[in-house]
């Protein structure tokens, strides 16, 4: 395999660095994180070459984009489970957990008899321990 896993798309070393930064960081990294770190290994790599080879990624399925706040996409490895997210408000947190949300829909829910899910994601803000602390 490949550092850009089983896809057809030409492995460059920007896209090697981006996708490592992204496996490293645990998943929701937005573009401007991304281009920080990778800048380390790249000096002279742009904002537009991150952004160019995120969208790369996401139309070979190598990466998701999430909207987890209204003000920023933020990019994870694709994964085939089902996970969610809870997202603190107050400083950003994202912590993702797993939940068969899917199952308990269609078990629970007469109008769901039969119908077959495809995509489930959960997306539940407020505030993590540590900020409601501070408040």
């Amino acid at each position: 395999m490949t550092p850009l896993g089983n896809t057809e798309l030409k492995s460059t070393g920007q896209r090697a660095v981006i996708l490592e930064i992204i496996r490293r960081g645990g998943g929701h990294l937005d573009a401007d994180e991304i281009h920080q770190r990778a800048r380390k290994q790249l000096p002279r790599l742009s904002l537009s070459t991150v952004y160019r080879v995120l969208q790369k990624f996401k139309e070979n399925g190598l990466i998701e984009e999430r909207h987890l706040d209204e003000n920023h996409h933020h990019y994870e490895i694709s994964r085939r489970d089902e996970h969610h997210h809870l997202i603190c408000s107050g400083c950003g947190k994202v912590i993702e957990f797993s939940l068969p949300v899917a199952d308990i829909i269609t078990a629970r829910i007469p109008a769901a008899n039969g119908f077959e899910i495809k995509n489930c994601e959960i997306n539940l803000s407020g505030l993590c321990p540590e900020c409601r602390q501070k408040a």
